[in-house]
């Protein structure tokens, strides 16, 4: 009786020292964990995307690619969207102007190795993609929300 109660309690012993060594392992050793990209990563994926739906060459891509990327940093230097409130309108506009003035630039640069037709189509595949990233970020408070309420 003696001897399986000492198994026992050493079994225990094992299990629980497991238990904590497992509970100590870092987020980036675990497998199965997403981790998030940096705003440059995504920038380049989404200009990769967008020459790809567009089907365009590999120098036109290359291209296409350094100065989307160029142009996301403008517009991050800027610094973050603000929520909308009374003090903050001008600010917005302020920032709006900016942006456009990023964005006519820019458009002077694409001009140089795209067409009419495939800058228009560019435009479009990024408002689609800002799109879809909203709702992503809208679908992952919602869930925070939630959650908080919950507490």
């Amino acid at each position: 009786m003696k001897y399986i109660i000492r198994t026992f309690v050493i079994a225990i012993m094992m299990i629980a020292s497991c238990a904590t060594i497992f509970a100590q392992q870092s987020t980036s050793q675990r497998p199965n964990q997403k981790q998030r990209i940096s705003r440059e990563q995504l920038a380049e994926v989404q200009a990769k995307h967008i020459a790809n739906e567009l089907a365009f060459g590999d120098a036109v891509t290359e291209k296409f690619v350094n100065t989307y990327c160029n142009y996301q940093k403008e517009i991050w230097a800027l610094g973050p969207r603000q929520r909308p409130n009374e003090e903050r309108i001008k600010q917005r506009f302020a920032m709006s102007e900016q942006i456009l003035k990023i964005r006519q630039k820019y458009y002077t640069e694409y001009s140089k190795f795209l067409t009419q037709a495939q800058i228009i189509k560019v435009y479009e595949q990024e408002r689609k993609m800002r799109t879809r990233l909203a709702k992503r970020g809208l679908r992952g408070q919602d869930v925070r929300n939630n959650m908080k309420r919950a507490r």
